[in-house]
């Protein structure tokens, strides 16, 4: 399994609009971070987990000629904004399979209404495939899919386990029950927002101490801000088995 982190940053990207920050003002591309997202890849297999506002730009950068779908972790702009950028993918391959909690579904049919229109439809949008998920196993291909329930604030939100990796995003709080099912992994991507406290993500402090629950062999951090500082900073600071991700970075699992 192949992973390709497409976006590391959190919801405005780094650098900002207009930030002087020094972050912000980085020449190390590794503090250079799209909208957040990953691509997994699987024998013959290719699928994007959320397409934010950045998606366009990361296929483009990735080489991306196919997807085998999209599945969301949940429905905020900076997950799927850029859900219209999938009509290349549609003209190549027909309908697009997506994989959603069933009120990110009833979201992005409000957002993106004439993708899911069935009478009298614009010919040059897309078509998709909806799999509404709950928060129980699911295969893709025979692999096993695993939902892990979190919160983002109090906003409901999907992280997923799939075989050894997994990938999770925009939590605040997960109960032990869902812990669980994230035991014996090789790889752990989880957010790690910034120093200071926040209200709907993990700060640095509170994703180590979710790493350590887990005990993955490895984790990497992800969703970060200019405010966690520079990359070549930060990193030296981490235990030996954490890292921060970055755009473009690519892991074998």
């Amino acid at each position: 399994m192949k992973i390709t982190f497409l976006g590391t940053g959190t919801s405005q990207g780094i650098p900002i609009i207009g930030s002087e920050h020094p972050v912000c003002l980085s020449e190390d591309k590794r503090d250079k971070r799209l909208r957040v997202s990953v691509l997994i890849e699987w024998d013959d297999h290719i699928y994007v987990v959320d397409c934010g506002p950045d998606f366009r730009y990361q296929m483009l950068r990735a080489k991306c000629k196919r997807i085998d779908g999209i599945i969301f972790t949940h429905e905020h702009s900076d997950h799927v904004l850029g859900f219209d950028d999938i009509r290349p993918f549609y003209f190549r391959q027909g309908d697009i399979p997506i994989y959603a909690h069933k009120r990110v579904v009833k979201e992005l049919k409000k957002r993106f209404d004439y993708i899911f229109e069935t009478e009298n439809k614009y010919p040059g949008a897309p078509t998709v495939t909806v799999n509404k998920i709950k928060n129980k196993p699911f295969k893709l291909h025979g692999l096993e899919v695993v939902p892990i329930s979190g919160k983002h604030d109090n906003l409901q939100v999907f992280g997923f386990r799939f075989h050894d990796f997994a990938y999770l995003t925009d939590m605040k709080t997960v109960k032990d029950k869902e812990i669980q099912k994230l035991k014996n992994l090789k790889v752990l991507v989880v957010n790690a927002l910034r120093l200071e406290p926040h209200r709907s993500h993990f700060n640095l402090e509170e994703a180590l101490l979710f790493i350590a629950k887990v005990n993955p062999e490895k984790a990497y951090l992800t969703h970060i801000s200019h405010l966690l500082g520079f990359h070549k900073e930060v990193e030296k600071k981490l235990p030996e088995n954490v890292f921060l991700a970055y755009d473009e970075l690519q892991i074998t699992i």
